[in-house]
């Protein structure tokens, strides 16, 4: 077992010369010298070990780095959970089970999440993006959760707006609360899709970007007294009422011109004199005729 670990050959001649004694004395060699044959040339190329390995568990290569650091699988309820709370992360990470249920990556630094960044968990159903620093959300963001996903936490967050798109077709329960919400007709399009998580209305509450009258007040207590899309609660009846005002403006502008028009012309046609109807001349034979019966 010494042939190839003397240190004055060079590794390719350790290499044959390992190579032909194992060809000319493996037959005769018992057991425990082929063991110490194949332990040498390990040695000499230990890149293979792992590989090797490997195959002889009949696994497959593990793939360095493919949980991400911070990351833990867990089983909570009987449920596969995948957390990823606090672990430093500015995008959504990779590696995710796809048998994952309950996703946790808040208390992170994810700013947006782009479009399909969940589609690859057929059954997720619980997703944390709370305490995040998240400006941005994509109007396919929750592509592929339609069926599946029903709590969302998006609380503690920067957003401003979010796309209607990105709750359509979804039946959640949503966490909203803690943004500085710009309380547009598109947040109010929001709360129409979804359902808020209880005791989470009141967080939401209009920030910077909002109207100055509107700024610190609540958003939902802010619906109720005012329609900011139109439509919906009060819009329709609003709306209605608009359009008959109009039609009946535009009736009353048409009679008093109409009005005006008869005034001016009856005006005119007093002004006129009066014309003298022309005298009929008198014929001669009428004048003869006259005579006799003077």
């Amino acid at each position: 077992c010494s042939l190839c670990l003397v240190p004055t050959r060079p590794p390719g001649v350790c290499l044959a010369s390992l190579a032909d004694a194992q060809d000319r004395l493996l037959p005769r060699l018992s057991s425990t010298q082929g063991l110490c044959l194949s332990v040498n040339m390990l040695l000499l190329a230990p890149g293979l070990l792992p590989f090797l390995l490997v195959i002889s568990t009949g696994g497959s290569v593990p793939s360095p780095g493919a949980m991400p650091q911070g990351c833990y699988i867990a089983e909570e309820a009987g449920e596969q959970t995948f957390r990823c709370s606090q672990a430093g992360l500015s995008v959504v990470p990779n590696g995710i089970p796809n048998n994952t249920r309950k996703l946790y990556l808040d208390a992170n630094q994810l700013a947006s999440v782009p479009a399909g960044a969940f589609q690859h968990l057929p059954v997720l159903e619980e997703l944390d993006l709370s305490h995040n620093v998240l400006v941005h959300l994509s109007g396919a963001a929750f592509q592929g959760l339609e069926g599946t996903l029903r709590h969302l936490d998006l609380s503690a967050n920067q957003l401003a707006s979010v796309p209607v798109a990105a709750f359509m077709g979804l039946q959640i329960q949503v966490n909203l609360s803690a943004n500085p919400w710009r309380c547009d007709c598109a947040l109010q399009e929001v709360l129409r899709q979804v359902r808020l998580a209880p005791g989470s209305g009141t967080g939401i509450v209009c920030g910077p970007g909002a109207r100055p009258d509107l700024v610190g007040q609540e958003f939902l207590l802010l619906t109720r007294e005012e329609e900011l899309c139109g439509t919906g609660r009060g819009g329709t009846q609003r709306s209605t009422d608009v359009a008959l005002l109009v039609t009946m403006g535009g009736w009353l502008t048409l009679v008093a011109a109409y009005l005006i028009h008869y005034v001016w012309q009856n005006r005119d046609e007093t002004r006129r004199p009066l014309k003298r109807a022309p005298a009929q001349p008198v014929r001669s034979e009428d004048s003869s005729t006259l005579s006799t019966v003077v």
